[in-house]
């Protein structure tokens, strides 16, 4: 079984100073949610030992607030894809980063939330929502098929 951390970015500024969605950063309180989902995984013992992130600015926030307070020195991998991106996207970019330890993808919605139904229950529809900062720790086997993965634990601010 692998570990696969899925983390929404955390809560962002409703405007970028560049006027894009992208380039839009972390509010004061995202960056106290992600630092607190950063504790979360600490306190449970939880180290990716890679990470795949969307390049938007609220995502990178994210990811640097969370590996500073695990002190982890895993340096993300920016991919575009996750922007946007369908569970069936999600699925393929997880199969190709997965590694032996724990694998983390900061991502959006509704991606993520339907990524965490697909791998849990077999479909996508229904979902129950992940908030900002939000975490699903999942366990499966690889590759990964819908409704293979074991929702291990989850938490929100």
């Amino acid at each position: 079984m692998h570990d696969i951390i899925l983390l929404r970015h955390a809560a962002a500024m409703s405007s970028a100073p560049d006027g894009t969605d992208g380039g839009r950063p972390l509010s004061t309180l995202g960056e106290e949610e992600a630092r607190a989902a950063g504790r979360w995984l600490r306190e449970h013992d939880v180290r990716p030992t890679h990470v795949v992130c969307s390049p938007a600015q609220r995502a990178v926030m994210t990811a640097r607030n969370v590996l500073d307070t695990l002190e982890s020195d895993v340096k993300p991998t920016l991919e575009p894809a996750i922007y946007d991106a369908v569970p069936g996207t999600l699925i393929s970019l997880i199969d190709q980063h997965a590694t032996s330890g724990a694998l983390m993808l900061i991502g959006h919605n509704p991606g993520l939330e339907q990524l965490v139904g697909l791998l849990c229950e077999g479909r996508s529809n229904e979902v129950r929502g992940m908030p900002p900062a939000g975490i699903a720790w999942l366990r499966s086997p690889l590759p990964l098929e819908p409704g293979s993965a074991l929702l291990h634990a989850f938490w929100s601010p």
